[in-house]
């Protein structure tokens, strides 16, 4: 319980932060993501048996994170690709791939969070986060009280069909609100959706990850919560859509 509260505080203080506090709050959440992608990846190899490995690419991670949102302009995005290199013989060859892939995506939902909180503003930023978290607290009561049908039981035996629609209609019922308060164009009706739903397949896709290594949470960082992975998974999916709709001027704005 105090660990939640802890975690939720921090949570917000990072969402109202800008500028170099931002930048320095979301690099130390990418490279605590990156720490425990590395152990994840390399569960079979000799060098996960030394904390040396998941460390150096933690740390590393971290300073690349730091490196892409200081330098102006969207070329040392490229830098993403430092951590790939550097962690690529210390990963089992049969989750390389994965552990591109990973890493490319969560350095990109880092440099999504603070683009669309600094070029969108933080109302946008928060109408994203509060679609998320609506999403996940609905499809889990929701999911629990009605049960039925699940949506992927091969990778996520929990999650019910019931669940994932709930987190639909939250989404909507939350972008109907900014509309009819003027504070959204109608546009939102239908990103919100898309927004929970990118969301939930974040959170699918590190399950599959967890069930393809056979471990039940990312970490122990955060006690009785897992690792910032199992917090963020669902956060890092919404962000990557989110970015890609910002790229293509589709992203709507929250809050004027």
């Amino acid at each position: 319980m105090v660990s939640g509260l802890v975690l939720a505080v921090l949570g917000v203080v990072l969402l109202l932060s800008s500028g170099l506090w931002l930048r320095f709050g979301v690099s130390i959440v990418i490279g605590l993501m990156l720490w425990e992608l590395a152990r994840l990846t390399a569960w079979r190899h000799p060098e996960f048996h030394s904390p040396r490995h998941p460390v150096l690419i933690g740390v590393l991670a971290g300073l690349v994170m730091l490196t892409i949102l200081a330098l102006p302009g969207d070329w040392p995005f490229l830098l993403a690709l430092v951590p790939v290199v550097a962690g690529w013989r210390g990963t089992h060859s049969h989750e390389r791939l994965a552990f591109v892939l990973f890493t490319l995506a969560i350095i990109a939902a880092g440099y999504a969070l603070v683009v669309i909180r600094e070029v969108m503003g933080l109302p946008t930023l928060l109408w994203i986060v509060l679609t998320v978290v609506l999403s996940d607290v609905l499809g889990y009561f929701v999911g629990r009280k009605m049960g039925g049908p699940r949506f992927w039981p091969a990778i996520s035996p929990k999650k019910t069909w019931s669940g994932t629609i709930a987190g639909w209609v939250g989404a909507f019922a939350l972008a109907l609100g900014l509309a009819v308060s003027g504070q959204a164009g109608w546009a939102v009706l239908i990103v919100g959706p898309l927004i929970a739903l990118s969301g939930q397949f974040g959170d699918i896709a590190e399950s599959w990850l967890k069930r393809r290594v056979g471990v039940k949470d990312s970490s122990d960082l955060i006690p009785g919560h897992g690792g910032a992975m199992d917090r963020f998974d669902a956060m890092s999916g919404a962000l990557l859509l989110a970015l890609a709709l910002l790229i293509v001027n589709l992203l709507p704005s929250v809050g004027g």
